[in-house]
């Protein structure tokens, strides 16, 4: 059996869900099972497209996208909490059972930080992670806990980004 990793992309430059991407394609191109989870995105994002054709990877499509967390009503909050916790119950449950050799959760961070997971369980997890399986996390500021957990580290910093002058997120770019 071989040794599963932890894999953390971070920082505030455009790219983590992109290499978090890359690398569940290439992990089904070696014949793995990958599970991709997404927190705090919206279901129209383009890489779907392509994720959902590709064998072996299974996406975990959520039923509503509420967009950012900072400005959704207490309601939304709830509500996208209580989803999140269901998808992390589920997620949870198929890579202890092994359905997966590869668990991707992209926004972890975001998820993480604002309570819509539960810290201490997913540091458990992430410690007691079956042997073989392969665990990568995106966003922004994860947890001296998760960089401690973590096997690979790769933060990509912004030094310029075209939102900064005002141009939003294009299609097929950026989502």
């Amino acid at each position: 059996m071989r040794q599963g990793m932890i894999h953390i992309y971070c920082g505030d430059g455009k790219g983590k869900t992109t290499a978090a991407t890359g690398l569940a394609v290439r992990a089904a191109g070696s014949g793995m099972k990958v599970l991709f989870a997404r927190f705090l995105k919206n279901e129209n994002s383009a890489e779907l497209c392509v994720l959902d054709q590709i064998p072996g990877i299974e996406v975990i499509h959520l039923p509503k996208s509420y967009g950012f967390y900072n400005t959704q009503s207490e309601e939304e909050k709830a509500e996208t909490k209580q989803m999140y916790e269901e998808l992390w119950k589920y997620a949870l449950d198929r890579a202890k059972n092994g359905a997966c050799d590869m668990l991707v959760m992209d926004e972890f961070m975001a998820a993480d930080r604002y309570g819509l997971i539960p810290h201490e369980e997913a540091i458990q997890f992430l410690k007691e992670k079956p042997e073989g399986l392969e665990v990568v996390l995106t966003g922004r500021d994860p947890s001296e806990d998760l960089i401690r957990i973590a096997d690979y580290v790769s933060e990509i910093r912004k030094v310029k980004h075209p939102f900064d002058c005002g141009v939003y997120a294009r299609r097929g770019i950026e989502y």
